[in-house]
């Protein structure tokens, strides 16, 4: 069970990733200090290894009230 109450059902964007290898491991850093999180994109799962204009562009989502402890854990690299 998670300790975060998500009674409010709104989930907020927490960082944005250059790409999904970046987001899995910031998911991986969330969930792992137990704070459930969805990623969030507008680009196909792809193979490639890169991005061309930020169309690869990953948004990594918590639950609003989970979102200050996210926030500290990843920091401000994903400029959100």
């Amino acid at each position: 069970m998670s300790k975060f109450d998500m009674s409010s059902h709104k989930m907020v964007e927490v960082y944005r990733a250059a790409g999904e290898m970046e987001a899995h491991l910031i998911k991986g850093i969330l969930e792992s200090d137990g704070i459930p999180c969805l990623l969030k994109s507008n680009a196909a799962p792809s193979a490639h290894m890169f991005t061309v204009d930020g169309m690869g562009k990953v948004k990594v989502m918590v639950w609003e009230e989970a979102a200050g402890k996210a926030r500290e854990l990843v920091g401000r690299g994903g400029n959100v």
